[in-house]
C-alpha cells in the first residue's frame, strides 16, 4: 500500500520550504542588493548618506543571499593580460649587484678594483683590474648561487657565472627562469585578485590562461579603462640613494645608476642608484593620510627586515637625499634629517584624496612583480546585460509554459501534480544558487531552461510505468507503488550520467562553461528530488483523500 512516514513528509516539505525561502530574495533583487551593500558599509564603520534607510529596506531576519549575476548579465569589464616575465629577470639581476660588490670589495687586495660594466638587461658584467685573478673572483661569485626552488629545477643553480677576459658575466640559469616565470604569474594572479577584492566587486573571474596570460572578468564595473586603472598599475615602490639631479634626461648616469623623471616637477630628473635600499615587497601596511601641510599623502610601514634596512641607511646617510620611486618616477626625494628607526614614513606629492586612497590600496595589495600588457579588452554595458536577462526570462517562461501545458494535456491530474513539482523545482534551483553564492551567466540560464525540459522526464517515466501496471488489472495503489519502484533505476541511470557530464564540464571548463555546468548539475539534483519525493508525496496525499476505485493517467 502507499505509505510515507510522517517524519519523511515533514522533512520533504521542510526542504521545499527552505529552498523557496532562500530563493525569495531574488524576487526583490535590487532592494536586497541595496540593503546588503548598505549593511556592508555600516559594518566597515561608514555612516550617513542614507545608509541606515537603505539597510532597513530588507528585514534583517530574512535571508539576504542573492544569485550573483555574471559579466554577461550584469555588464562589466573583460581583460586578457600578458605578464611581462622578462622584466623580472632584469630586476633580479640588478638586485644582485650590491651583494656581489660588497663581497668582491672584501677581496680587493687580491683581485684589485671592481667596476660594473654596461650590459644587456638580463645579465650583469663586472670587470676587475687584475685579470690573472679572474678565476678566483668568479669562484667567489659562484658561491652566491642558490638551488632552484622548483620540482623541475631540483639540483640546479639559480645563476650562471662565466668569464670573458677580465670580466665576470652573471645571468639567470634556464631552470631559474622557468621557476621565476611560474612564480611571477602566480604572484601576479594573487595580487590582481587582492586588488579587485579591495574594490569590493562581486564574483570576479580571475584565471590563468596558458603560460603567461591572465583572464580578468569583473561584473558591475564601469569600463575596461576603470579596471585597467585598478590592476594595470604596477605599484612598484622602491627607495634609492640619490646621486644627483638635473634637467638633462639623456645624460650618462654611470654604471649601476639610472635617470628617473620627477612625478611632480616636469623637466626635472634624478640620478639614482639602480639597486634599491628597500622595496615595496617589505611593506606591511599603507594608509591614506595627510602631511603636516594638511595635503593628501600615504603613510607606510615596513616589516622588521625592511625596517632594519631603512633604519640603518637613514642612520648612515643623514643629510643626504633619498628618492621614493613609484613605477619608475620619483614621487619625492626628501633629505634625511635624522635616524628613522621605526620603519615607517609618509609619501607626499601632489595627490588628491582619491589618488592617495587608490595608491594606498595598491600598496597594501602588493606590487605586481612585472608589468602587464593588455591583449584584449571589452566593456559590456548594463543595457546589454539587461537585454540578456530579459531574453533569458522569455526563454524560461516559454519553456515553462510549454512543459506545463504538455504535461497537463498528456497526464491530466497527474500532469498537474508534476507541474506543481516543476514549479518547486525551479524555486529550489534558485535557492541552491543563492545558498552557495554561485554566479548565474547566460549559459547558466540555458542550463535552467534545459533543466525545465528535463525535469519532467522522471515523471514521464513513472507515469508511463503506472499506465503499464494499470493494464495488468492491479489496483490503483499497487499500480502507483510499482510504477515508482520499477521506474527508479531508469531515473537514476539517466540522471547520474548527465550529472557526471556536468561535473566534467565544471572541472575542465572555465567561465560560461562552468556557469552552465553549475545550473545543470544543481537542476539534476532538484529534479530527482522533486520527481521521486515531492510528486510522490502529492500523489499519496491526493490518493488518501480521494480513495478512487480507478485512476486514469
Amino acid at each position: 500500500m502507499l505509505q510515507i512516514d510522517l517524519w519523511k513528509r515533514v522533512l520533504i516539505w521542510a526542504v521545499c520550504a527552505f529552498g523557496l525561502l532562500m530563493a525569495m530574495p531574488n524576487a526583490f533583487y535590487e532592494r536586497v542588493e541595496a540593503s546588503n551593500d548598505a549593511v556592508a558599509e555600516i559594518e566597515l564603520g561608514y555612516t550617513g548618506n542614507g545608509l541606515e534607510e537603505q539597510a532597513a529596506m530588507w528585514p534583517s531576519w530574512a535571508p539576504s543571499s542573492l544569485v550573483n549575476l555574471g559579466l554577461d548579465l550584469r555588464g562589466g569589464a573583460h581583460l586578457l593580460a600578458e605578464v611581462q616575465v622578462a622584466d623580472v629577470y632584469e630586476a633580479r639581476i640588478t638586485s644582485m649587484w650590491p651583494e656581489i660588490r660588497d663581497m668582491l670589495r672584501e677581496e680587493r687586495a687580491t683581485i684589485g678594483t671592481i667596476r660594473l660594466q654596461p650590459s644587456e638587461r638580463d645579465e650583469l658584467r663586472v670587470k676587475i683590474s687584475k685579470p690573472e685573478q679572474i678565476d678566483r673572483a668568479a669562484s667567489l661569485v659562484r658561491g652566491l648561487a642558490r638551488p632552484v626552488v622548483s620540482l623541475t629545477g631540483a639540483g640546479q643553480s639559480d645563476i650562471n657565472v662565466s668569464v670573458e677576459g677580465a670580466t665576470i658575466v652573471v645571468n639567470l640559469s634556464e631552470a631559474e627562469k622557468l621557476a621565476t616565470d611560474e612564480r611571477t604569474v602566480q604572484q601576479a594572479l594573487e595580487i590582481i585578485r587582492r586588488r579587485i577584492d579591495e574594490v569590493g566587486t562581486r564574483e570576479p573571474t580571475i584565471q590563468r590562461q596558458g603560460a603567461d596570460r591572465i583572464l580578468i572578468q569583473v561584473p558591475g564595473i564601469g569600463s575596461a579603462a576603470e579596471l585597467k586603472d585598478i590592476i594595470g598599475t604596477t605599484a612598484q615602490l622602491t627607495f634609492h640613494p640619490v646621486i644627483g639631479r638635473g634637467t638633462n634626461k639623456d645624460a650618462n648616469p654611470g654604471a649601476g645608476n639610472e635617470i628617473l623623471p620627477s612625478l611632480d616637477e616636469e623637466g626635472l630628473y634624478y640620478t639614482v642608484e639602480s639597486a634599491p635600499v628597500v622595496t615595496g615587497e617589505e611593506l606591511v601596511d599603507a594608509q591614506p593620510a595627510f602631511d603636516q601641510n594638511n595635503t593628501p599623502a600615504v603613510s607606510f610601514r615596513f616589516n622588521p627586515t625592511g625596517a632594519r634596512k631603512f633604519g640603518n641607511y637613514t642612520a648612515e646617510n643623514i643629510g643626504s637625499p633619498f628618492a621614493i620611486v613609484l613605477d619608475g618616477e620619483v614621487v619625492s626625494a626628501p633629505v634625511i634629517q635624522a635616524h628613522i628607526p621605526g620603519g615607517s614614513g609618509i609619501i607626499t606629492g601632489r595627490f588628491s584624496v582619491e589618488e592617495s586612497t587608490n595608491l594606498a590600496v595598491l600598496l597594501r595589495a602588493g606590487a605586481l612583480p612585472a608589468g602587464l600588457t593588455f591583449l584584449e579588452e571589452r566593456t559590456i554595458g548594463p543595457e546589454l546585460g539587461q537585454d540578456s536577462i530579459d531574453a533569458g526570462k522569455i526563454a524560461c517562461i516559454v519553456a515553462f509554459m510549454g512543459v506545463l501545458v504538455f504535461m497537463f494535456l498528456s497526464y491530466g491530474t497527474f500532469g498537474l501534480f508534476a507541474n506543481i513539482a516543476l514549479i518547486l523545482n525551479v524555486g529550489l534551483i534558485f535557492g541552491l544558487l543563492s545558498t552557495i553564492g554561485a554566479t548565474l551567466t547566460l549559459p547558466g540560464i540555458a542550463g535552467i531552461v534545459l533543466t525545465i525540459g528535463m525535469a519532467v522526464d522522471a515523471n514521464v517515466l513513472v507515469f508511463e510505468r503506472i499506465r503499464e501496471e494499470l493494464k495488468t488489472a492491479k489496483g490503483p495503489a499497487r499500480a502507483i507503488e510499482l510504477g515508482y519502484e520499477k521506474a527508479l533505476s531508469a531515473i537514476l541511470d539517466a540522471n547520474i550520467t548527465t550529472f557526471i557530464t556536468a561535473v566534467i564540464l565544471f572541472a575542465v571548463g572555465s567561465g560560461p562553461v562552468r556557469g552552465f555546468a553549475i545550473t545543470l548539475g544543481l537542476g539534476i539534483l532538484t529534479s530527482v528530488f522533486t520527481a521521486i519525493y515531492v510528486t510522490r508525496l502529492i500523489i499519496v496525499i491526493w490518493y488518501e483523500r480521494r480513495r478512487p476505485k480507478t485512476i486514469e493517467v
